[in-house]
Formats: structure tokens, sequence, C-alpha cells
């Protein structure tokens, strides 16, 4: 009998001991998963309706949202809003703060001390109401329903936060990549940068960005959103005479270009230093 719970002992432990190791989240984990999985607040934003909907119906959005590092409410910071890919839809932010994690490194909050706010969309929904894998779209006359909540809800988190309302930037991947062209267009004065990636825009708005800093990336050999949509639109803006337009494609690389784009040291150095 003894043996037997020894033994039985043994497997429970090895079996803890590989369940850590293959998941650090029940065990140790790195100072970065530490950042990722306790600094973003999750929260829901819900709209009221009341005066737009019968029957007083109410529109909600879940979002995660990252404080500066050693917050100090009397001193005012930077805002960016990330925009996420068709992967991390969803009616919960549980995913998002992963694929946001990118703004939760060390080394970025300790140089750009900022608040990151992730809203999340949910399924069968999209930033812009756009067919991806078309060669050209027009921009749709309406926002998205949640781009509209995510419009609403900054415009909260301003009234309630030392925002620097000079220093709002703006970025997406993907499907964000699209909803990153299609909110500048519509908001020119809103954003002192953006950087959408791996998207694709309506070229027919580029007027409206003509003054917008602007850093792109796409990788040349993506199957999922056609590298020509990001050439053509930075082509069309820089006819516009925008001097701060900037375009990197990475020849080897397919659909994830945000991985090195969002490593790119000179990126995040160009984007923290423009301001309204």
């Amino acid at each position: 009998m003894k043996n037997k719970i020894y033994s039985f002992s043994v497997f429970v432990c090895l079996f803890l001991f590989v369940l850590c190791s293959l998941f650090p989240a029940f065990g140790q984990q790195t100072p970065d998963q530490l950042l990722r999985y306790e600094l973003f607040e999750h929260k829901v934003f819900t709209l009221s309706s009341k005066n737009h909907k019968p029957n007083h119906e109410t529109d909600s959005m879940a979002y995660r949202l990252l404080f500066p590092k050693n917050y100090d409410s009397t001193k005012k910071y930077p805002l960016i809003l990330f925009l996420h890919g068709a992967g991390e839809r969803g009616d919960s932010s549980l995913t998002v703060k992963h694929i946001g994690a990118w703004a939760l490194q060390e080394k970025n909050r300790k140089n750009y001390n900022c608040f990151v706010l992730v809203p999340q969309c949910e399924k069968n929904n999209k930033w812009v109401e756009v067919d991806w894998a078309a060669d050209a779209h027009t921009q749709p006359k309406k926002m998205s329903k949640y781009m509209n909540l995510t419009v609403q809800l900054m415009e909260k988190l301003e009234q309630k936060l030392p925002i620097d309302a000079t220093k709002i930037y703006l970025t997406g991947l993907s499907m964000g990549g699209y909803g990153t062209w299609d909110l500048a267009a519509r908001f020119p004065k809103k954003f002192a940068a953006i950087v959408p990636i791996c998207g694709g825009a309506d070229e027919k708005t580029a007027f409206s960005l003509k003054n917008m800093p602007i850093w792109a990336f796409h990788g040349a050999l993506d199957q999922t959103v056609k590298p020509q949509r990001s050439r053509k639109m930075i082509e069309k803006i820089k006819k516009t005479g925008n001097k701060d337009v900037h375009y990197t494609e990475y020849k080897k690389v397919r659909h994830g270009s945000w991985k090195p784009a969002y490593q790119d040291k000179n990126m995040w150095k160009w984007l923290f230093e423009k301001s309204l």
C-alpha cells in the first residue's frame, strides 16, 4: 500500500512539474509574463443607446487598459490606441492582452511611459466592414459598431485620465491595420502619428492624411492582405506632399509583419517624438 501511495505521489509531482514547464502561468512567471497577466486592467465599456435605439438597448465592448509605470495622476501621459487583428476577436479581452504584449516589454515602459488602450472587437465583426482580400475598397460612410464604441471610449478616458491630447498614437495589425487607416482618415487631427501594419485603406482618403506622420509596415510575401494595399496608399499619401511618410516592407515575411515592426527601436523612437 505504501509503495502505491509513494508511486502516486511521484506521478503527481512529475505531472505538476511538466505542467508548470509548459504553462508558466501555473508556476513561476518571468517579469514579462507577470506584466502581461497583471498590468492590463480588464474592463467593459457600456454605452447607453437611449438616444439612438428603441427599447433602451445598450452596446458594450471589452477592453484592456495599461497604466503608465509609476503612475502619477498629476502628470500628463501619451496614449497608444492598439487595434488587434481578426484572431483576437471575442467577448473577453483575455486574448487581446497577449497580442498587445509588445507594449508591456519593460524596456518600452521605461523609455516610453504611456497609457495603452486595447479595445476588443467581438466575433463576426470588424473594425472596418470591408473585404480584406480585395485589391481595393471604398471607405464605408459610417464607422463600424466597434470602431464607434472605441471612439466613444477614448472620449470618456480623456475626460477621466491625464492623457496628453497632443500625444495620442494609433497603431494596429491586419484587421487592426485596416482600422488604423480608416480611423486616422476620419479623425486626421486626433492622432499625432499612426503605424498601420499589414492593412489596407481607401486610397481616396489619402488627402485627409496629408499632414499625418505615418510609418507603415507589410510583409512582401503576405497572402492574407496583399502588400500592394500598403504600397499604393503610401504612394498616394506622398503625392499629397506629406514628407513624414515611411514604409518598411520585409522581403521574407508573410502576414506576421507586426513581429519585426514592433521590435523596431527606430520606429518607437520616431513615434514618441511626434506631437500635434
